[in-house]
């Protein structure tokens, strides 16, 4: 199974690409500790090598499941399950009781009824 990459890549804030960048060098570490090379890797997550390439560059357009699979083959993938854990933030929104916004109601749909002639010339309503 190989991947398809979005043609265009989502542009990132500076911060959030070095996020990215600093995610796939650690990937890159992780994987020469275990020396593992490029290819062992990329035929265990089922992607190509310059897919894999990519990821350890933290390039933006690699999806998430490809990011996904490489922490997987590396013994990572538990990881994931830290990230956003802590939500200080919205718990103390949460706590706070903030009013969540509700959406305006739906317009009504007006519908009118054809207008037909008469025979004497004047238009009535067909009901």
């Amino acid at each position: 199974m190989v991947s398809v990459m979005p043609s265009k890549a989502p542009s990132l804030y500076p911060p959030q690409s070095r996020l990215l960048r600093d995610l796939g060098l650690r990937l890159r570490e992780a994987r020469l500790r275990r020396r593992l090379s490029v290819s062992q890797v990329a035929e265990r997550t089922e992607v190509s090598r310059p897919t894999l390439n990519k990821v350890e560059k933290g390039d933006p357009a690699v999806t998430l499941g490809t990011y996904l699979r490489v922490l997987t083959v590396l013994g990572l993938e538990k990881d994931l399950a830290l990230l956003a854990a802590e939500d200080p933030v919205g718990r103390r929104l949460q706590d706070a009781g903030l009013a969540v916004p509700r959406r305006a109601p739906k317009r009504k749909v007006l519908i009118f009824a054809p207008v037909t002639a008469t025979e004497n010339g004047k238009e009535e309503d067909s009901k």
